[in-house]
């Protein structure tokens, strides 16, 4: 740690990580578990019916209906995870809700789960990153202190 001189390493050591910690787990922590519940075929089954598409750069996402199987209030406008090839504008694909705060999963399955982990696997050694980072560098500062204190011959404060 004490070899930290680039200024771009500082920038991602005490910018940069707080922020992909923060991030990270504030957006996809919330998600794992139903991800992995998705992914084991937990959660309510029933039906999405796609109703608007939105496009970015690389991907494209379904937004619609959901319905339970069993009944019950249907959760309008959700978005639909690992949607199917072929999907259009009123179709329906079997789905299931695991309580994801935005969406429902499709029930064939996909690679959610993964994308879900790993940014929270991410966030937590961000996270973990810049603690140590910055539990080092408060010790090294005192330690340093205490050094100078005592060639000074003054009494360390603490």
């Amino acid at each position: 740690m004490d070899r930290i001189n680039d200024w771009r390493l500082k920038f991602f050591l005490w910018i940069g990580l707080p922020v992909i910690a923060v991030m990270g787990l504030a957006f996809a922590a919330p998600d794992l578990v139903p991800a992995w519940q998705a992914k084991s075929g937990g959660g309510v089954p029933g039906t999405f019916t796609a109703v608007s598409e939105q496009c970015g750069r690389r991907n494209c996402s379904w937004y619609g209906d959901f319905v339970a199987d069993a009944g019950g209030a249907a959760r309008k406008h959700v978005l639909l995870y690992d949607a199917p090839d072929g999907l259009a504008r009123g179709g329906t694909a079997p789905a299931r809700d695991t309580g994801a705060g935005k969406g429902v999963f499709a029930a064939a399955g996909g690679s959610t789960w993964l994308l879900v982990t790993g940014f929270t696997v991410a966030a937590a050694l961000a996270a973990v990153g810049w603690v140590v980072l910055v539990v080092t560098t408060v010790r090294r500062r005192r330690r340093d202190a205490a050094a100078i204190d005592r060639l000074a011959g003054t009494p360390v404060q603490r």
